[in-house]
């Protein structure tokens, strides 16, 4: 009896591989916006223990004044950052659905070649052991 074959093996193990790829790219992408967000929560504490400082130590108000605006103007830029490495994580998800819906697709025809290929060896081991039989009766 034969084993199965999956005709289009190579595409799903290409697409497997594709899936993958896309999946670790994503990874690296969140990975990126979630420390742009740490640096921004990071950046929001400064700013209150800056400000909290400001009025602790009213002598050195205008360097905690500068110090503050630096804060806030980073804080700025790295909303900017955040922005755009969201864009990048939206786009790298939608690559990475893609992916994943071509090797969802090429699985599923597999199984289907699976079910065909189980069905069609049941009906040639049922067709052999008819045989069989109708040979046994016939030299009886």
């Amino acid at each position: 009896m034969r084993r199965f074959r999956f005709s289009l093996e190579k595409i799903l193990q290409l697409r497997m591989f594709k899936e993958e790829e896309c999946k670790i790219i994503l990874g690296q992408a969140i990975s990126a916006l979630n420390k742009i967000e740490n640096d921004i929560k990071e950046t929001a504490v400064k700013h209150h223990n800056a400000a909290s400082q400001r009025f602790n130590n009213p002598v050195d108000s205008q360097s905690w004044d500068m110090y503050i605006l630096r804060l806030e103007r980073e804080a700025e830029e790295l909303q900017k950052k955040a922005a755009q490495a969201q864009l990048v994580v939206d786009e790298k998800r939608a690559l990475y659905l893609e992916a994943l819906k071509d090797l969802k697709a090429i699985e599923k025809l597999k199984e289907k070649k699976q079910k065909e290929y189980k069905k069609e060896m049941l009906k040639f081991e049922m067709n052999a052991v008819d045989e069989l039989t109708a040979t046994r009766f016939a030299y009886r």
